[in-house]
């Protein structure tokens, strides 16, 4: 039988929420193994004075199989 754990995450972008994602999901894959799926929980942006959004925030979880050792 498989175990799977689940660990929340945020990821950063300057250019956009899909970047957000996908760099918080580069990061874990470093020292997490067996990555198997991303759910996107919420989005958030940082906007500046001028109404530009400047930074983009995705808050993830990853799921991943444990090892059976």
């Amino acid at each position: 039988m498989t175990v799977v754990k689940v660990v929340e995450l945020v990821g950063e972008s300057t250019t956009g929420w899909e970047d957000a994602i996908q760099t918080a999901v580069k990061q874990a894959s470093k020292t997490i193994r067996h990555i198997s799926g991303v759910h996107v929980k919420n989005i958030t942006g940082t906007v500046d004075s001028e109404g530009n959004i400047v930074e983009f925030k995705a808050n993830v979880e990853l799921a991943f199989a444990v090892d059976d050792t």
